[in-house]
């Protein structure tokens, strides 16, 4: 449609049914927000949502292996069903509270039913909208037995009518052709952490079978060659990438693979990936985007893919691709990612008197490069108002607060770990 300098946005139940100006509707509830920017909710196309009460825990991690130790390797293994409820719901808080509204929640710690339930109850009782895609643990005992029985229970539990539903299932799995095939007997998408330089060499085996499609959602997607993306292309695979964790962690090359997507005709999505290690917005993904794509061009740096050459990375890029390209990703474009009649209305707005953005001389730079999350004044998520002047509705702070604190006391008196606030290592737990 265009952007409106000045105009309306007519919200009626979820969904945005008008958007110009001078709009009227008499009995409307109205939400005055001039001097404010309006922008579609943002999008978060991978999050590890159960690992919120471990955040910064693990700041100064120089490889993945380092994260893996200081999460699936170490406190992963002594979640309980409360610790995956809290966990996730301070994640899913924490990111409408920054203006997400959508994550794809990637939960790889479902260690009993009982632990994918309080996932799913938290989500649910966070009034986000997510996939919440259902993974067995990495380490540690589990329930075997429920695996991967549980994705029909689960969807036999919540999801039965997924049309209307906030949260819809989807499963996290490694390259597993059985448990594909059970996902899509479900009609359920794909999660995967794919990484091309360990795992490219499968993709034209997988192409060939048949096995990637539109339900594949990959993260990552470091260091693939010009074959793997063209088989992505090709087959419809939805992507994310991650500019944060794949410089914190060192993947592969370190670098995210937004311009090598790009140059292969694919739209990727951001993705902040956890909270372990850093801050839980999506302004920080787009920012670290930017200037690693503008180190590359000012280097003259050769592009590391074939492809098609493009434009150099802009605001209202970054914008769609933390909005519209991540709904596109959860497979949720027809619905959300951008402010259309229509579409279902998850809102955001941003305070432009504050002082840290006045005067905002440009929208695009106001949001993408200028703003955070204090300067939001309003989240709705499907026509749901859940911050408003600032301040997230109906939140028991204090109630919230003493769960993580439990928690936390639990997670690290069962693995061991003596808290140092003041700490410059990462948690060091070795693989058992």
């Amino acid at each position: 449609m265009g952007n409106l300098v000045r105009g309306d946005i007519l919200v009626t139940g979820r969904t945005i049914t008008a958007v110009g100006e001078s709009l009227g509707a008499d009995d409307a509830v109205v939400i005055d927000a001039k001097d404010m920017i309006a922008i579609p909710g943002m999008v978060d196309s991978h999050r590890h949502a159960w690992e919120g009460q471990l955040r910064r825990i693990n700041s100064n991690a120089e490889t993945l292996e380092h994260y893996s130790n200081a999460t699936h390797f170490s406190f992963a293994k002594h979640y309980r069903p409360q610790d995956m409820y809290v966990g996730t719901l301070l994640s899913a808080l924490g990111a409408i509270d920054a203006g997400i509204t959508t994550v794809i929640d990637n939960s790889h710690n479902s260690r009993t039913a009982a632990h994918s339930d309080a996932a799913v109850d938290a989500l649910l009782d966070a009034r986000i909208r997510a996939l919440h895609a259902s993974g067995a643990p990495v380490s540690g005992t589990w329930d075997r037995a429920h695996w991967p029985g549980n994705l029909e229970r689960l969807q036999e539990k919540y999801f039965k009518d997924p049309a209307n539903a906030l949260v819809t299932l989807a499963t996290m799995a490694n390259i597993e052709p059985e448990l594909w095939a059970e996902a899509r007997r479900l009609g359920i998408p794909i999660v995967t952490e794919f990484f091309g330089e360990q795992m490219g060499a499968q993709l034209p085996e997988l192409h060939a079978q048949g096995l990637l499609g539109p339900d594949n959602i990959f993260n990552h997607c470091t260091c693939l060659k010009d074959e793997g993306w063209e088989i992505l292309r090709d087959a419809g695979v939805h992507i994310n990438v991650c500019p944060r964790s794949d410089a914190h962690y060192g993947i592969e090359d370190g670098m995210f693979a937004w311009d090598a997507a790009v140059r292969h005709g694919l739209r990727p999505g951001f993705s902040v990936d956890n909270e372990t290690s850093y801050s839980g917005d999506m302004f920080m993904e787009m920012r670290v985007a930017y200037y690693l794509e503008r180190v590359l061009r000012v280097n003259a740096r050769p592009p590391r893919t074939a492809g098609t050459k493009q434009d150099p990375l802009n605001s209202h890029r970054l914008l769609e691709a933390a909005t519209l390209d991540g709904a596109a990703c959860a497979g949720l474009q027809d619905k959300i990612g951008s402010l259309k009649p229509g579409k279902q209305a998850d809102i955001v707005l941003f305070r432009t008197g504050d002082i840290n953005l006045y005067p905002s001389n440009n929208a695009f730079g106001t949001v993408v490069h200028a703003a955070e999350r204090s300067n939001i004044d309003t989240v709705m998520v499907g026509g749901r108002v859940l911050k408003r002047g600032g301040e997230m509705c109906g939140l028991d702070l204090t109630k919230l607060r003493a769960a993580v604190d439990e928690s936390c006391e639990h997670l690290f008196s069962a693995a061991g770990y003596e808290p140092d606030v003041f700490g410059t290592s990462f948690p060091a737990h070795a693989p058992n």
